[in-house]
């Protein structure tokens, strides 16, 4: 039977539990994590993805005009969270990992804050991949997004590779393919892990939130740490109600909560 509790303190004392009966901690995080950091959730009210949504795979590639678009778009959001940094969740589970307690986490998150916040890269699983730089569709090189804006600005044009490519925010739009690699190297964090923190998503977007389910199934206990409910709430073991860096504020270290 799920346990639902609010309290903080409760809180604390439930996932320290259950952290120290684990051996695999793997952790799934959501946009819910970076709003502390002053990054907008998706599903948010008033947020300014409502104003500026991704454009669907299918139409980026349509015409020049609708990358165009695009990247208007994108630039307008960066500049809405210039500055963001980890905040007290990214850096408790940096900890984790760090005190080899946590071997993976496995985010849905495009903001590189994760890898901001400390934790190698061969750790993070981004299956939405990442929105700090961008990439060629074709040849695969990386273009930085101070490059790409620069050129986008004084000629007003779609950026484009030198090999003639399309060039991308190495994200993972609506209708495109997911990345197979870093899908591959979630289903194995997966089955590894004893427990499966899920930690401000809403559990509603597939493929990924299949993974949360997955370790449920797998015989791994599941803690859903979201303000909000989710539809996965009914089949964890735990679900904390509150805010995630007061939640996780025991782990990220003294030195992080000042």
């Amino acid at each position: 039977m799920t346990k639902i509790i609010t309290s903080v303190p409760e809180a604390h004392a439930e996932l320290s539990r259950l952290m120290d009966d684990a051996e695999h901690i793997a952790a799934f995080t959501g946009a819910g994590i970076s709003t502390e950091s002053g990054i907008p959730d998706f599903r948010s009210k008033d947020s300014l993805w409502k104003r500026n949504p991704p454009i669907p795979f299918d139409e980026f590639m349509s015409s020049e005009t609708v990358r165009m678009e695009s990247w208007r778009r994108k630039f307008t959001m960066d500049d809405s969270y210039t500055g963001a940094a980890p905040n007290v969740g990214h850096y408790a589970l940096a900890r984790l990992v760090d005190e080899g307690r946590m071997h993976a986490i496995i985010t849905q998150n495009i903001d590189g804050l994760h890898e901001a916040s400390g934790v190698a890269k061969d750790r993070i699983i981004e299956l939405h991949g990442n929105g700090t730089y961008a990439k060629c569709l074709t040849c695969g090189v990386r273009h930085e997004l101070s490059a790409v804006r620069k050129k986008f600005e004084s000629s007003n044009r779609a950026p484009a590779c030198l090999c003639g490519g399309i060039v991308k925010t190495a994200t993972i739009a609506f209708g495109q393919a997911m990345p197979q690699d870093e899908m591959r190297r979630a289903h194995a964090a997966t089955l590894q892990c004893d427990l499966m923190l899920s930690i401000g998503s809403s559990l509603v977007v597939y493929p990924a939130a299949g993974f949360p389910v997955l370790a449920k199934e797998s015989g791994a206990r599941l803690v859903i740490v979201n303000r909000d409910e989710t539809p996965l709430d009914g089949i964890a073991d735990l679900v904390i109600r509150a805010g995630i860096g007061e939640v996780l504020a025991p782990w990220a270290g003294r030195d992080r909560l000042n």
